[in-house]
């Protein structure tokens, strides 16, 4: 098992074991969180279980025509169609790929292979892509969440040396090209950014599209990405943060800003920026764990995707602050704390939850 990914697994759904933390270990400082193998095959199940489950299903689909009303989610969309809705079955993908190019000796490798090779045939990923030309009004469709989300897996085959990683991303390329495009025309035409803590929050979108746009090297794209970033949250100050989070949130709208700047602002140029850009009051908001009263509620429990997406943000942002700066190990520990308190409670038996947050787990757990 690597020692790279720092992750951990969740006892949700097995409470007699939640006090012998058989899946993760915990460093001795507090400050990281390192999956063992059978938490790896544990959140391996979670996609698992839902990518190849089409119903319930929120397709999301604007109909156009009468004849689309008896369109399945599987017709439409063949390969993601599972995990109740298209992003969560492409962060789904994306995390059965980072697994298996991490740990290729699971007990469920043969088993994810197989699921990924249904999805990534050919002709599947050329309907996905045809779909966003097919239909007038899918212009918009997944914008920008599942944009981003896309891009993220095309990034983790590329960087993965596998005949089936290759074979992979060939297969992928009509999507992914077509994703990068829909960006290329929007963010010219966006005026302004969306600073909501849910799936159209422009921050987050950048991250992985800036991500992506720098593994591949497309210096067009990440350009574009980096003016837009600046024009939207290089002069921001005193960001309301104290109003976080809402009802729904399962992304910090501030957090979220500053894991892009992170990347966008030289460390020298990132600090003084972030110091200006949260107030104390603000800042101490941000480090409070958010509060779940309802995890059967589809709405309600994205607050526990909250918590993991502050952990990857504020592990990300401390890297950036100077080793001097006692904010540093607060993050790392407050992200530590997070992932400690979430992590128990993302397979708990509710698809609400079930379906997506495993991902979310991964991608924090790795930070």
């Amino acid at each position: 098992m690597k020692k790279k990914l720092i992750g951990l697994l969740l006892l949700g759904c097995v409470p007699s074991l939640a006090q012998q933390n058989p899946y993760i270990k915990v460093s001795k400082l507090g400050e990281k969180i390192e999956l063992t193998q059978a938490g790896v095959s544990f959140l391996a199940k979670l996609p698992l279980n839902c990518i190849e489950t089409e119903f319930p299903n929120k397709p999301n689909h604007t109909i156009e025509t009468p004849s689309e009303v008896s369109l399945s989610p599987k017709q439409l969309h063949p390969a993601f169609y599972g995990c109740l809705d298209w992003h969560s079955s492409v962060h789904g993908h994306w995390m059965l790929v980072k697994i298996l190019k991490t740990y290729p000796d699971l007990p469920e490798t043969a088993q994810i292979i197989q699921v990924l090779e249904r999805s990534f045939l050919p002709e599947n990923l050329q309907i996905e892509a045809d779909y966003f030309t097919k239909y007038k009004l899918a212009k918009g469709f997944e914008r920008t969440y599942g944009w981003a989300w896309l891009l993220k897996l095309d990034e983790e085959l590329q960087t993965w040396d596998s005949p089936l990683a290759r074979k992979w991303h060939k297969s992928l390329q009509p999507l992914t090209q077509i994703i990068v495009q829909r960006w290329k025309e929007y963010l010219p035409k966006q005026t302004y950014p969306n600073r909501t803590g849910v799936h159209p929050n422009t921050a987050f979108g950048m991250v992985f599209a800036l991500d992506w746009a720098r593994t591949t090297k497309n210096t067009d794209f990440e350009n574009l990405l980096v003016q837009r970033s600046k024009d939207y949250y290089l002069k921001n100050k005193a960001v309301a943060a104290t109003l976080e989070p809402d009802g729904t949130d399962f992304l910090s709208p501030s957090l979220e800003i500053a894991d892009l700047m992170r990347r966008v602002l030289s460390k020298k140029d990132f600090l003084p920026w972030f110091n200006q850009f949260y107030t104390s009051e603000g800042l101490k908001n941000v480090l409070k764990l958010p509060v779940v009263s309802d995890r059967a509620d589809y709405s309600i429990v994205h607050l526990d995707g909250l918590s993991l997406s502050k952990a990857w943000c504020l592990q990300g942002i401390a890297k950036q602050l100077p080793a001097t700066d006692s904010r540093k190990k607060q993050f790392q520990e407050t992200a530590v704390m997070f992932l400690q308190k979430t992590l128990p409670n993302i397979a708990n038996g509710n698809y609400g939850g079930d379906h997506w947050l495993g991902s979310f787990a991964m991608y924090a757990l790795n930070q």
